[in-house]
C-alpha cells in the first residue's frame, strides 16, 4: 500500500512504484522514477533526473538528483541512479551529471551514511558504504564493495579499486588500488584488506597471491611498469589481473607510491 503524507508534495507526472511511503513535507517533482517498496522520510527532496530502484530508503532531508555545483553546468538534461536497496541517511546530498558523462550513479545494496555528498558524474558501485561526512568530488568512481571512513574527502578524477577501504578522516588524492587498507596523511599503503577480504570469500592462496602483488607495486626498488611486469610473469590469478587492469586505468598515480 502507498502511503502520501497529506504535507507532502508529489507532481503527477513523477512515476512511483507500489508499496511507497511518503514522509511529511517531502518533494517530488516531475522527472522522476521511483521503484516499489520505497520509504521516502520527512523533509527529503526528489529532483527532476532521479531515477531510484526498488525497495531503497531515504531519511530525513537527503537531496536526491540536485544541480551540479560545476560552473558548466547549463541545466542540461541529466540524471542520477540510484540502484536497488541502497540506504541513504540523512542530510546526504546527491547531484546528477553534467553533459560529460550525462549522470552520476551509486549501485545496489550501498549505505550512504549522514552528511555524504556525491558529486557529479560520479560512479560509485554495489555494496559500497560511505561513512559520515564522505565528500566525492566529480568524476570520482568507486568500484564495488569500496568503504570510505567518516570525513574523508576524495579528489575530483581520483578512483578506488574493488574491495578497498580507506580510513576515516584523511584524504584521497590519488588513485587508491584494489583490495587494500589505506591510511595516514598523506594516505599511504597499510596491507591487504584481509578481514574484508576473508569475509567476502577470498581463499588464502588469492590472498597470498594479492600480498606478493603488492609486495612489488609498493617495493621502492620498482617503478609501476617494472611491478605489473613481475605481477604478469610471476602471478597466475584472477585478482591479481583485477590489479593490472586497474593500474591501466589509473590516470592520478598510486597513492602512497
Amino acid at each position: 500500500m502507498t502511503v502520501i503524507h497529506p504535507t507532502a508534495i508529489v507532481s503527477s507526472k513523477a512515476k512511483i512504484g507500489n508499496n511507497i511511503t511518503v514522509g511529511p513535507y517531502a518533494i517530488i517533482e516531475d522527472d522522476v522514477e521511483i521503484g516499489s517498496d520505497c520509504r521516502i522520510g520527512p523533509h527529503a527532496v526528489i529532483y527532476n533526473g532521479a531515477r531510484i530502484g526498488n525497495k531503497v530508503t531515504i531519511h530525513q532531508a537527503a537531496s536526491i538528483a540536485h544541480t551540479p555545483q560545476d560552473l558548466k553546468f547549463a541545466d542540461e538534461e541529466s540524471y542520477f541512479y540510484v540502484g536497488d536497496e541502497c540506504v541513504i541517511h540523512e542530510y546526504v546530498t546527491l547531484h546528477r551529471g553534467t553533459k560529460e558523462t550525462g549522470f552520476s550513479r551509486i549501485g545496489k545494496k550501498c549505505l550512504l551514511m549522514a552528511y555524504a555528498h556525491v558529486a557529479h558524474d560520479t560512479i560509485v558501485g554495489d555494496n559500497c558504504i560511505l561513512a559520515n561526512g564522505v565528500q566525492l568530488a566529480g568524476h570520482v568512481m568507486l568500484e564495488d564493495f569500496v568503504i570510505i571512513g567518516g570525513l574523508t574527502p576524495v579528489h575530483q578524477f581520483c578512483k578506488v579499486g574493488q574491495h578497498s577501504m580507506v580510513g576515516g578522516g584523511f584524504r584521497v588524492t590519488q588513485d587508491v588500488p584494489p583490495f587494500v587498507l589505506m591510511a595516514g596523511e598523506p594516505l599511504k599503503f597499510s596491507g591487504l584488506n584481509v578481514i574484508g577480504l576473508r569475509r567476502r570469500g577470498f581463499s588464502n592462496e588469492d590472498i597470498l597471491l594479492l600480498k606478493k602483488a603488492y609486495s612489488f607495486i609498493y617495493d621502492n626498488s620498482l617503478n609501476i611498469s617494472q611491478a605489473k611486469e613481475k605481477i604478469r610473469s610471476e602471478i597466475q590469478n584472477k585478482y591479481a589481473d583485477a590489479v593490472l587492469d586497474f593500474l591501466g586505468k589509473s590516470t592520478r598515480g598510486l597513492a602512497g607510491k
